[in-house]
């Protein structure tokens, strides 16, 4: 058996120094070793920084420097691009300027059609929400049908492949004709936007799952319901989670447009708004709030995804 014992720096260089000592010095300096040993010792010369605290300093360096000179590459373009456009653009020093004054007070409430911008990224978020939870309970049990059984899977592909790539602009009238309201035709955008990424991803899956598995399920004579939760859902865990990213990144693009169109409360109607009172400055806070807002969703998706890991089990 093997054990570790950790030793500070001193403690590693007293044997080493033990060596290159006479007996004759270490009897004569036996008599002042506690007289030595009460004087205080004084640095000498500066701590070398240590290897680990290095490492840790190139790897946030490795981390950070990338996306900052991205961010500075960015706000240079765009201020040669203001520059260059006169005032129909406004620069960056612009717009932050308008960032403090519209993030200082962002849920305020004047009336149903004007609200800050808290209010409009809530009401967007809400019917992102409703749209994809629709989606998730109608898509994944679905992906699951269509690669259990290859009949329904050559039934239903060729519709998949005919209505995935509508617009979801060529969507929202039907929405608007069935539900007669601007918020639940948003939502119904949305759901038959975002479904297509978790249906296929999950069939995929699903398809994919080891021919062998399926073999011990026949032998051990296992209902579909114990296969699809015991065999099939931790093998296309992978493949659905990462419908699920897409489905919501596609919902969180969708919803803009929509509000653009219905009008109400949300990020969307906001952009539209601020345009027709050409306030470009609001236009472009509602963008990188856009950018933001989606690169959080991403980001919380993503830490889901990796924390389930898949591994294959040998006997």
């Amino acid at each position: 058996m093997v054990s570790a014992v950790f030793h500070s720096p001193r403690e590693r260089s007293a044997p080493g120094d033990a060596l290159h000592t006479s007996p004759k010095s270490i009897a004569t300096s036996a008599g002042s070793t506690l007289s030595k040993a009460e004087k205080p010792l004084t640095p000498t010369a500066t701590a070398p920084v240590r290897p680990g605290a290095r490492r840790r300093l190139e790897a946030l360096l490795a981390w950070a420097l990338p996306p900052a000179l991205g961010l500075a590459l960015l706000i240079g373009l765009w201020s040669v691009v203001a520059s260059s456009t006169g005032q129909s653009i406004p620069g960056p020093q612009a717009t932050w300027a308008q960032a403090v004054e519209v993030f200082s007070d962002p849920f305020y409430r004047n009336g149903p059609n004007d609200q800050g911008v808290g209010w409009n990224v809530l009401a967007s978020l809400q019917r992102v929400a409703l749209g994809f939870g629709l989606a998730a309970l109608v898509g994944i049990p679905l992906g699951f049908v269509i690669g259990r059984f290859s009949f329904l899977s050559r039934m239903v592909n060729p519709l998949i492949s005919l209505l995935r790539p509508v617009s979801p602009l060529a969507w929202l009238p039907i929405g608007l004709l069935v539900f007669k309201g601007a918020n639940p035709a948003a939502i119904w955008t949305i759901f038959i936007c975002s479904i297509w990424p978790m249906v296929i991803n999950t069939a995929v899956g699903v398809q994919r799952v080891p021919q062998d598995y399926m073999n011990v399920a026949r032998v051990l004579n296992l209902s579909e319901w114990k296969i699809a939760t015991t065999i099939l859902f931790p093998a296309v865990l992978p493949y659905l989670l990462t419908g699920v990213r897409l489905a919501v990144g596609t919902a969180w693009l969708v919803i803009v447009a929509a509000e653009m169109l219905t009008g109400g409360v949300g990020i969307g109607f906001w952009v539209w708004d601020e345009w027709n009172n050409l306030n470009v400055k609001n236009i472009i806070i509602a963008i990188f709030v856009i950018g933001i807002v989606g690169l959080l969703l991403e980001w919380a998706l993503v830490k889901l995804a990796s924390a389930f890991t898949f591994e294959e089990v040998k006997s």
